[in-house]
């Protein structure tokens, strides 16, 4: 299963169908990344993490490589009722 979601989120991204809380963008911004590595982490990672305790929808981490190739960007998000893809926190991992 964690495939075939993967796969639909990867799918959302690259249509954009997707969202970028306000928090997110925070990260995003003070990890020195940008939306491309946020995207291109989503494009060639793994799904790591999954939550289903979150009355909103399951939460999925994802960890994949940033535009440069090399520096690990960590993410997690969830699909709203509408169906887009909601990048709830976005940071680089650095373990």
């Amino acid at each position: 299963m964690p495939r075939r979601v993967l796969l639909h989120i990867q799918d959302a991204v690259s249509r954009g169908e997707y969202d970028v809380t306000a928090h997110a963008v925070d990260e995003i911004a003070e990890d020195g990344l940008n939306i491309f590595d946020v995207e291109a982490a989503v494009m060639n990672g793994e799904i790591t993490k999954t939550e289903t305790d979150d009355p909103r929808g399951t939460r999925y981490t994802i960890v994949g490589t940033a535009a440069d190739g090399q520096t690990l960007v960590g993410l997690a998000g969830r699909f709203k009722e509408t169906g887009i893809f909601l990048i709830v926190t976005a940071y680089e991992v650095t373990d």
